[in-house]
């Protein structure tokens, strides 16, 4: 292929007035850091950034850019002169590798550089007569081409491209600051992180874990799920956070009533999540609630959760149907993990008429038969971090996890 650069584009970044250059700087290191080990150069302009390939495969250029929030959109691009014949000839060459049959196109030039002697329709005009005089199976249509060959006069360069390649979007990760994303082993909390990095948090993770309730490969499948994550991370890392939670689970199926299980099972969570989101400086509460899918995320269930804390919460998912969600799950290579079927402790034992419009005031008073707040204390000061990157191999023998063989039903 012709291609030696690609043009990438920065999107919503230019909407931020004062504070853009922060963003774009943010920009620039994240990019540089995912592009690490290839010889590339990266050349910053105010408006674009232009990644020199270096005879580097655009498919692996390609492949680290799509963890790269706050990118709008990209282009393959070949770069050129701007001497008129040196255009003709490069545009020539581009259209006939990819045009083999009988196509109609057009040609579009945007003109940076106010000093071309040439305005934009002069130089569309010689490009498009040139190339449609010396390639017989093209056709002119300006309203509806099959392609479109945009032309970029910049300084003393052309850039010539015809697609534009949708990117993450958003803004770059970290600045935003940081939340913790409450991630079970499920579809929905790693889209929902995926989401929340892609609008600029930095994400670090908790997962309450009910070994030997739970089986241990439930937590092997939130640390594969952090692996993945970690690829949109800033340096390609994520810490996660294991909450001891057995304990807290016994003491809720021993004294509160199966309907109110879960609901007051979501309190406790957050009212842990809370503490660790404090103790490491997060702003927020992230989660994969989406309003209505199941009985603990009516907007009462939720409002009734939500009443422990004061700390944000933000749910990404909000207002999303599964069908988006699972897309977005596929696309980011989670899926195939989280429909392992090992159950976390939020499904392991699923009430059979759980209250979908529970009152706080019953909350507080189930409650109070157990005393709930040293165990989340203790589950608190027991927390086990750890750091995950995207080659993380971790031996869960070493979180002091409690093993237990898995049933028949959850080998299948």
């Amino acid at each position: 292929m012709l291609y030696n650069q690609i043009l990438v584009r920065f999107g919503d970044l230019t909407l931020k007035g004062k504070n853009q250059k922060e963003f774009l700087r943010k920009l620039y290191e994240l990019m540089a850091l995912k592009m690490k080990g290839l010889n590339v150069e990266i050349e910053n302009t105010h408006d674009r950034i232009y990644i020199h390939l270096n005879d580097v495969p655009a498919e692996e250029v390609v492949k680290r850019l799509e963890y790269v929030s706050g990118i709008s959109s990209y282009s393959f691009v070949v770069k050129c002169s701007n001497d008129l014949k040196d255009i003709k000839t490069t545009a020539l060459e581009l259209m006939k590798e990819i045009a083999n049959k009988d196509i109609t196109f057009k040609v579009e030039t945007r003109r940076a550089n106010k000093n071309y002697p040439l305005h934009s329709m002069e130089v569309t005009k010689q490009i498009a007569g040139y190339v449609l005089a010396n390639h017989k199976l093209l056709h002119v249509d300006v309203h509806h081409p099959e392609v479109t060959l945009h032309l970029e006069l910049k300084g003393n360069s052309c850039y010539l491209y015809n697609t534009e390649v949708r990117a993450m979007g958003g803004y770059p990760v970290g600045v935003a600051g940081k939340g913790l994303l409450m991630l079970s082993g499920g579809i929905d909390s790693p889209v929902a992180g995926y989401l929340a990095m892609k609008q600029g948090v930095e994400v670090e993770c908790i997962h309450f874990e009910s070994t030997p309730l739970t089986s241990i490969e439930s937590a092997q499948k939130v640390i594969d799920l952090v692996k993945i994550m970690a690829r949109y991370a800033p340096k390609n890392k994520i810490n996660l956070h294991m909450v001891p939670f057995k304990e807290l689970h016994m003491a809720l199926l021993d004294n509160v009533p199966e309907s109110y299980n879960i609901t007051i099972m979501r309190r406790m969570m957050y009212r842990i999540a809370s503490k660790l989101a404090e103790k490491k400086d997060c702003l927020c509460i992230i989660n994969g609630e989406s309003v209505g899918q199941v009985a603990s995320q009516t907007l009462r269930s939720m409002n009734t959760i939500n009443s422990v804390t004061s700390i944000p919460v933000l749910r990404p998912l909000c207002t999303y149907d599964k069908l988006d969600i699972i897309a977005i799950s596929k696309k980011m290579e989670c899926y195939d993990i989280s429909i392992k079927p090992f159950e976390d402790c939020c499904t392991v034992y699923v009430p059979k008429a759980p209250a979908t419009a529970p009152r706080i005031e019953k909350c507080e008073t189930f409650e109070k038969a157990f005393d709930y707040e040293k165990l989340v204390n203790e589950a608190v000061e027991h927390t086990n971090s750890i750091t995950i990157d995207v080659d993380s191999d971790i031996d869960l023998s070493l979180l002091g996890l409690e093993v237990r063989e898995v049933v028949a039903e959850l080998k299948k």
